[in-house]
């Protein structure tokens, strides 16, 4: 099966799981993180929630330092090269979940800022399509989308350490999730974007690379 076919594939699936999520999955979940870890979200689950914090500043850090060392006429490493499209990644998943959190327009699961609408709170579910505003951006999970966007890229290129990969994933995910600040759909859909983007990435390079090399 060709790429493009697995991604396809792959939207199918994350479309139905989202639809489930969405329909069957997300209150229950947000409920029961709600009631059951409300004295320790911000203890146990918050502190998880946090591990893609560094990310984008280290991003635009690599970016900005490889791109002068290439700029003084020195060749890349293959874990530099790694790093730069690691930093593409970062940047290109951030530009896509904004424009993806405004289109759909998602209510939180619980009251954030500035008393927004929210399911726990106001009994408010659903998605508002093309709302805007602060208290509409809960799909996708940015969080989950800048954590999938490195990993993916780290993925493809040094396999060996997926197991390392896929429990910084699933600790992004569970600290979401436990602290009740995204529904699961939305950590599915934020994966997803993030996976994607970081896939792109690295396809686009592997083309790029060869055409250079013509030129």
């Amino acid at each position: 099966m060709s790429a493009i076919r697995r991604w396809l594939t792959a939207l199918l699936v994350v479309a139905f799981a989202v639809a489930i999520s969405y329909l069957a999955l997300d209150r229950p979940v947000a409920r029961f993180a709600h009631s059951l870890f409300a004295s320790q979200r911000h203890t146990l689950f918050e502190p998880l929630t946090h591990i893609p914090d560094p990310l984008m500043p280290a991003a635009a850090i690599a970016f900005v330092g490889l791109g002068l060392y290439a700029l003084a006429g020195r060749a890349l490493s293959r874990l530099q090269t790694t790093l730069v499209v690691c930093s593409l990644s970062l940047t290109m998943a951030q530009v896509i979940k904004n424009q993806l959190k405004f289109v759909f327009g998602r209510t939180w699961p619980e009251t954030w800022v500035e008393n927004n609408p929210s399911f726990i709170h106001d009994r408010v579910y659903g998605f508002n399509l093309f709302h805007g505003g602060a208290g509409y951006e809960s799909f996708p999970s940015g969080h989950m989308t800048t954590t999938c966007a490195l990993i993916s890229v780290l993925w493809i290129c040094y396999p060996r350490f997926k197991p390392i990969y896929g429990l910084a994933v699933l600790a992004v995910a569970v600290g979401l999730i436990g602290a009740d600040f995204h529904f699961l759909s939305d950590v599915i859909a934020g994966s997803f974007v993030g996976a994607s983007t970081g896939w792109m990435a690295v396809a686009l390079l592997d083309r790029v690379a060869p055409q250079r090399s013509r030129d």
